[in-house]
């Protein structure tokens, strides 16, 4: 079964750090790129990060310095490191993965994880 899914969400202290994976199953996420969304309540979904099949990194300019997106294709997964979080940093965190080449476009979403930034 093909599906990514996310990990790592919760409740943090304004201040605080977490980690989110997004792990791959039932396919490989070597010559995809990544992206770290988010939708806050009432809020569009929103561009946070992403990474090329090749390491290179992206990040909205509002969270350039706090986020920091990385990669472990030995462990199929993609990570997202969140610093100094604030409570607008409260959202719904999702990521996508893309491959497109002259022929064919694969696309798959996971289905979510909820971090809450709050005291």
């Amino acid at each position: 079964q093909v599906q990514l899914v996310e990990s790592g969400g919760g409740l943090v202290q304004p201040g605080g750090s977490l980690r989110l994976s997004c792990t791959a199953s039932g396919f490989t996420l070597d010559y995809y790129n990544i992206g770290w969304f988010r939708q806050a309540p009432g809020k569009e979904r929103e561009l946070v990060a992403a990474i090329t099949s090749g390491g290179t990194t992206n990040y909205a300019d509002s969270l350039k310095g706090r986020f920091t997106i990385s990669r472990d294709n030995t462990k199929n997964t993609v990570y997202l490191q969140m610093n100094a979080l604030k409570p607008e940093d409260t959202a719904v965190y999702y990521c996508k993965a893309v491959v497109a080449g002259i022929y064919n476009y694969f696309e798959h979403w996971g289905q979510g994880t909820l971090v809450t930034v709050s005291s």
